[in-house]
């Protein structure tokens, strides 16, 4: 018998092996300041492109009024106890009602947090007897709530239509067999890459095929469609979803997250969502802060306009520069170049030691070997000045990385763990 231990002393995992050239730096880096465009990263100040807070709410003023009177108002416990319990208030089912009305559908119900709400709705939703089909590459929390499901799975090629209909045909024949039904799986927006999920395309499949569909939209939730209600607005097929879910990690700049769907699968979901039976309510302060995010979110046009006036601004400016950004169509801007993970560390090194721009790197496992991507977060806050700044320094890193200078000083500071 071994120690349990033992595993993990020898092998650290894909990420977790460069930990000891990474950690502080490349990952768990300390920003501080202000939530914003220009925050500070090793005592220098940085143009930041990492951080979820797509309309900018984080810092607006009529926000952080609203944050710092709930709390001074409620402390950080109030409501003590779940939802269930002890837990509920009016502002909580305000919330649930206008978030409802916002996305278009019946009935919402809202959840601490977006990853372990995502987990636990997969699970609520699902006997042995069912079948789940989803993307490929879809979240991690949708991941590991298909995990937990003790019936078949299958995955399709990432939005990949006949790789969809292939798997929906599997699923029928082995439900007609089991008794079970169906659950489809897709994301609104895919958060490395910038694709929007195929979700009218989805929705017609419905007429040849008996499932239902869960849809992830915390990137599309406050940036995408007319009124900002996500992905499924945008492709006007909003009513064919029937079980919408978001974070509020993202547009909403806070904590929380929420379901909204038929009146009866909501309260199916209330009455059996283990994450939420089992937890603590959401405070006050989030609950009350949310609700002043959404009339933001609804009411100023404005911020969602500039949001898009950005995001065009960069993705024009880097494809005109021949960057390949791939096929993004939305505010996540991808940016792929060659090379390996030691060159990957020294090139974003270089980016925020001496251009000042810091921003996300993606590597193997997430992506394929030798491709490295680097994934910027265009918001409302950000400056055409800004861009301007960016792309300038883009186009020095690039002809650093291909004339060899990254890997060559790779070769003599990084450390290869492979």
């Amino acid at each position: 018998m071994k120690d349990l231990f033992e595993r993990i002393q020898n092998n650290k995992g894909p990420l977790g092996k460069w930990a000891s050239q990474a950690e502080g730096y490349y990952v768990f880096p300390k920003l501080e300041g202000d939530l914003g465009p220009r925050m500070e990263f090793h005592g220098k100040k940085i143009l930041n492109w990492s951080i979820n807070d797509y309309l900018g709410l984080a810092n607006h003023p009529e926000v952080r009024k609203v944050d710092a009177e709930t709390a001074l108002q409620w402390g950080a416990a109030y409501p003590m106890g779940a939802r269930m319990m002890s837990g509920h208030t009016k502002y909580h089912e305000q919330l649930e009602n206008e978030l409802a009305a916002f996305v278009k559908k019946e009935s919402a119900y809202l959840l601490n947090f977006g990853y372990q709400g995502m987990v636990s709705i997969i699970d609520a939703l699902v006997t042995k007897n069912d079948i789940i089909v989803y993307d490929v590459d879809s979240h991690a929390c949708i991941i590991d709530g298909v995990r937990l499901h003790m019936g078949k799975r299958f995955t399709y090629k990432h939005n990949d239509l006949e790789s969809m209909e292939k798997n929906l045909q599997r699923a029928t024949k082995m439900a007609n067999e089991t008794g079970g039904g169906i659950l489809f799986i897709t994301e609104g927006v895919f958060g490395m890459r910038g694709q929007q999920g195929k979700l009218k395309e989805v929705v017609a499949l419905k007429e040849k095929y008996n499932f239902r569909l869960l849809v992830d939209d915390a990137h599309g939730f406050g940036t995408l469609g007319k009124t900002g209600a996500g992905a499924g607005e945008e492709q006007g097929c909003q009513d064919g979803i029937d079980v919408y879910f978001s974070t509020f990690a993202k547009s909403m700049a806070n904590i929380g997250a929420f379901v909204a769907a038929d009146k009866d699968v909501i309260d199916y979901l209330k009455y059996n969502l283990r994450s939420q039976m089992f937890a603590k309510s959401l405070p006050m302060i989030q609950t009350i802060g949310s609700l002043k995010r959404l009339e933001l979110l609804r009411n100023s046009s404005e911020i969602k306009d500039k949001l898009w006036e950005n995001v065009n601004a960069l993705q024009n400016g880097l494809r005109k520069r021949g960057f390949n950004i791939g096929d993004t169509n939305t505010c996540i801007t991808p940016v792929y170049l060659e090379g390996s993970i030691p060159e990957a560390m020294v090139m974003v090194n270089d980016l925020r030691e001496n251009y000042g721009i810091f921003l996300s790197i993606v590597v193997y496992p997430v992506i394929p070997k030798g491709i490295i991507l680097l994934r910027m977060i265009p918001t409302a806050s950000h400056t055409l000045a800004d861009i301007d700044e960016t792309l300038a320094a883009f186009e020095a890193i690039r002809e650093k990385l291909v004339n060899g200078t990254y890997k060559q000083m790779a070769e003599l500071h990084v450390e290869n763990v492979d």
